[in-house]
């Protein structure tokens, strides 16, 4: 009895610390719960679900794609004997240029421009189409950062409507649009008369301010608030249409872009190298493509350093 005697505090005093140790763990939940919802309440979370008054544009060039689509869809016109070899090397120059500063130039892009013009002159719009398919299966579609594919994916997932918004040839940029899913895309239109291209523009290139005014077009005809939307880009000459909606993105950013991505305090994100930028309310959903769009590049990096 004298055994059981001096066993029984312990008893009592392990219930009791028991009893403190739940009120504690308690109490813990409880205010990590209030501050979750704080959180919560200060980053809410993006894309919205079911929101069809939000909608998302992304520039493709860099954005999307590394590289330029256009210069890409030049290497498969020489591949099928559209022009000749020093149109080719002007192309490569260019888009060598482009990877390696990682920013447009405009007078390259308009030489790019006015070569891509002469050369699709004369041919019929079905067949640049069906070559268009061609082309991105050839040169293209390795190029697809996944980390931005991701992003695209989150608000497709969260039933919203994607377009990419490019420079590039509005027929290119469909079949890039088609082959990722996505909803359509706003591009540079060459006109044509009975299916059959003149070699001249309608309007201007889809590029800088005419970008803006494209989606800004578009968010009328589809009664989206642009408030809701999203943009992506790349570069500093997309800043018009990033400040046009209330989630504008810097990705893969050019040096103009992140100094005012940064001031603003606008999202960053970089697939190019496998770091990370700094970033603020990254949706969740693109965590995965960001580590396998980091980790692309990085390996393609290393081999080509090898």
């Amino acid at each position: 009895m004298a055994a059981l005697g001096w066993l029984t505090p312990r008893r009592r005093s392990a219930t009791a610390r028991s009893v403190l140790a739940g009120e504690a763990s308690a109490e813990a939940a409880r205010k990590s719960s209030q501050e979750t919802t704080e959180v919560s309440d200060q980053e809410p979370e993006f894309p919205v679900l079911g929101d069809e008054h939000a909608a998302a544009f992304f520039d493709l060039d860099n954005t999307v794609m590394q590289g330029a689509a256009l210069f890409h869809f030049g290497r498969g016109l020489y591949k099928r004997k559209f022009f000749e070899t020093r149109e080719l090397a002007k192309f490569a120059w260019q888009q060598a240029w482009f990877r390696l500063a990682g920013v447009e130039d405009p007078e390259h892009m308009q030489e790019a421009r006015d070569s891509a013009l002469s050369i699709v002159q004369g041919h019929r719009v079905a067949e640049l189409q069906s070559i268009g398919e061609e082309i991105y299966d050839e040169y293209m579609a390795e190029r697809i950062w996944p980390g931005t594919r991701a992003l695209a994916q989150a608000h497709l997932d969260a039933g919203q409507k994607v377009w990419l918004v490019t420079a590039a040839p509005v027929e290119i940029a469909t079949v890039i649009a088609r082959r990722l899913g996505l909803t359509g895309a706003l591009g540079t239109v060459a006109e044509s008369v009975d299916g059959v291209y003149t070699g001249k523009l309608v309007g201007e290139p889809l590029h800088g301010p005419a970008k803006a005014e494209a989606v800004r077009a578009l968010a009328a005809a589809e009664g989206l608030d642009l408030s809701r939307c999203a943009a992506y880009s790349d570069s500093h000459n997309d800043i018009p249409m990033l400040s046009l909606v209330g989630h504008p993105y810097a990705i893969n950013p050019d040096t103009k872009l992140r100094k005012h991505a940064r001031q603003l305090d606008w999202r960053l994100r970089d697939y190019r190298t496998g770091r990370k930028a700094a970033k603020v309310g990254i949706p969740a959903a693109a965590g995965v493509g960001a580590v396998a769009g980091g980790t692309a590049a990085a390996i393609a990096l290393h081999r080509r350093r090898r």
